[in-house]
């Protein structure tokens, strides 16, 4: 049964029993030139992330959104409930099969609370749920996750729309910092075609190069030593977000305000 526009909105709301992390996040755009001391006070401060090599790794996400964006334009208007539905990658993208481990994520925002929630899935395990919008084999605990994932892909028809991958080095906190973590993404790229995630395929910047994105992420608040460090390399908190910026790339809606431009720092 085909949920209507306000019910599936509804019922999307209802909480889940997969909570995987409930974070504060802030984004700021970062010039090139600023990166090697960004990464130095990182290293004096704050652990690498465990799973990072010495080059970071790569991060590939095919999202999912309506046929009238719903999703982005929930996102550019800025509502206090919104949502994204992606499947995710860890390293090398030309190494994913059917069997590859990624993971279906909802990502959603409940006022200034960021809200991940996700389960690890076979490829193409989670692309018959994603894409075929079948109901997939599962564990007890992943039950109510996934048939939310299902009922939110049929309810709303959603589709891929494009695919974003960028090379992350990730700090963890440590000590007092316990909880917070922090991550610089660099060479930005999309594609709006071609959405299986280990297709050959070719990519575009869809952030200049000399431009990287720095995520702060903490459970409760942002230690000083952090806004101290914005304050003083002159950080401004940016409202930018790699699926807006590559659904704006490839002509698939009007560039927002929030756009970065191709020709920034060029």
């Amino acid at each position: 049964m085909r949920l209507s526009f306000d019910q599936a909105g509804h019922a999307l709301r209802a909480p889940s029993r997969l909570h995987a992390f409930n974070r504060y996040e802030i984004k700021y755009l970062v010039d090139a030139a600023l990166v090697p001391a960004l990464r130095e006070e990182f290293a004096r401060r704050l652990d690498a992330d465990s799973h990072a090599g010495a080059d970071g790794y790569g991060v590939w996400s095919v999202y999912y959104d309506t046929p009238g964006l719903r999703f982005y334009w929930e996102k550019i208007e800025g509502l206090r409930f919104r949502r994204k539905l992606r499947l995710r990658h860890y390293g090398d993208r030309f190494a994913v099969t059917d069997d590859t481990t990624v993971y279906v994520e909802i990502k959603q925002r409940v006022n200034r609370v960021t809200q991940k929630r996700r389960v690890p899935l076979p490829y193409g395990t989670a692309r018959r749920l994603c894409d075929e919008r079948t109901m997939v084999a599962h564990d007890g605990a992943q039950r109510a996750f996934l048939e939310e994932v299902l009922g939110l892909v049929s309810g709303l028809d959603l589709r891929p729309v494009t695919v974003t991958g960028y090379q992350r080095e990730a700090f963890v906190g440590r000590d007092a910092d316990v909880g917070l973590r922090v991550t610089l993404d660099h060479r930005i790229r999309g594609r709006d075609r071609d959405f299986h995630l280990g297709a050959d395929a070719q990519n575009r910047l869809v952030v200049p190069a000399s431009r990287s994105i720095l995520e702060v992420k903490a459970n409760d608040r942002v230690p000083y030593w952090m806004t101290d460090l914005a304050a003083r390399t002159n950080l401004s908190v940016a409202r930018v977000s790699k699926y807006c910026q590559s659904v704006e790339a490839f002509g698939r809606a009007p560039r927002s305000i929030f756009h970065v431009r191709d020709d920034v720092g060029e």
